[in-house]
């Protein structure tokens, strides 16, 4: 079994896509950006999980509780009747995505500990441009200092769920992969996922535009905390100005973000 985490507008309806092409069961229905729906249980699930977060302020969370605790029965029930086209089919091949999995991942890794996790990443500075349902963490239960700047807390959101991927012991099997590389460089990255998933995987069309879109953004699309991920998955970080909403002067897209 298989699933695509990473924040809403990371790009990961090109690799929901790929699967399916791919002969790869992703649910029984799905939305034309490759989710799994409809999506109520996993929003619940989400909002059952983030009861034990606790905010420390200034963007940073602790989450030591949700790797030890027990997982509250709520959310695994949740979660299955979520997945229960995917748990119950019996296909070779099977898997699902939806954005609001990042949210869980934690339980989500101690529910499913042995299956393939593919972790989509993407330059925050075009994850933030759209508007998407987990822009605004209190509607799934997250604490935090709630503003009413949108770019800020799109990248309040992007920096939270980052956060929690890092802070969550990796499955067994895991893989990142960015979403500029897939749109770029479609062969290759294509090659290392077939290794790491033991099966060949269809070709999809991609638009190059979708990479560095924040490039032609007149809004605010830069914010300090953005800069460790940049240099860690080797952005480009040229910066006109400084500051938390500084904006950047220089930094494909599959079926839309």
């Amino acid at each position: 079994m298989i699933t695509v985490i990473g924040r809403g507008h990371s790009g990961t309806r090109a690799m929901s896509h790929t699967l399916s092409a791919s002969g790869v069961f992703m649910g029984a229905t799905l939305n034309e950006s490759g989710d799994l729906i409809p999506p109520g249980d996993m929003y619940e699930a989400c909002r059952v999980m983030a009861r034990h977060v606790t905010y420390l302020g200034n963007l940073r969370w602790d989450f030591d509780a949700l790797h030890t605790m027990p997982i509250d029965p709520a959310f695994t029930r949740l979660i299955e009747s979520f997945l229960a086209s995917v748990l119950a089919s019996d296909a070779e091949r099977k898997g699902w995505k939806i954005p609001e999995t990042t949210l869980v991942f934690p339980w989500i890794v101690r529910m499913f500990p042995d299956i393939r996790y593919i972790y989509w990443v993407r330059d925050p500075r075009d994850c933030i441009l759209g508007a998407h349902v987990t822009d605004d963490l209190s509607d799934f239960g997250v604490p935090y200092d709630r503003t009413e700047d949108v770019r800020l807390r799109r990248a309040t959101s992007w920096e939270y769920q980052v956060e929690l991927v890092k802070a969550t012991p990796k499955p067994k099997h895991w893989m990142e992969v960015r979403f500029e590389d897939f749109v770029l460089d479609q062969d290759r990255t294509l090659a290392r996922l077939e290794r790491y998933l033991g099966f060949p995987l269809a070709r999809i069309p991609v638009r190059p535009e979708a990479v560095g879109r924040w490039k032609t953004d007149a809004g605010t699309h830069m914010f300090d905390f953005f800069m460790a991920d940049l240099l860690e998955h080797k952005y480009e970080n040229e910066r006109r100005g400084s500051g938390r909403g500084a904006a950047v002067s220089e930094g494909q897209r599959p079926a839309g973000d």
